[in-house]
């Protein structure tokens, strides 16, 4: 079984067009794409968890 794609955080913002900042702002408030924190502190965005969200925006 091969694992989900996953994005870095530089590479999730590019496609959703926002800064830092806004990406933060949102997770502050929950509104961002569910994440995964890796033991170094990076972030992780699953494409699966991505659709989701933009689906989620859709209705």
């Amino acid at each position: 079984m091969s694992r989900p794609r996953t994005m870095k955080l530089p590479e999730l913002l590019t496609e959703l067009g926002i800064s830092r900042a806004s990406y933060y702002r949102m997770r502050a408030k929950g509104t961002a794409p569910k994440f995964k924190k890796l033991p170094n502190g990076q972030l992780r965005i699953r494409q699966v968890d991505l659709d989701a969200w933009w689906a989620a925006l859709a209705d």
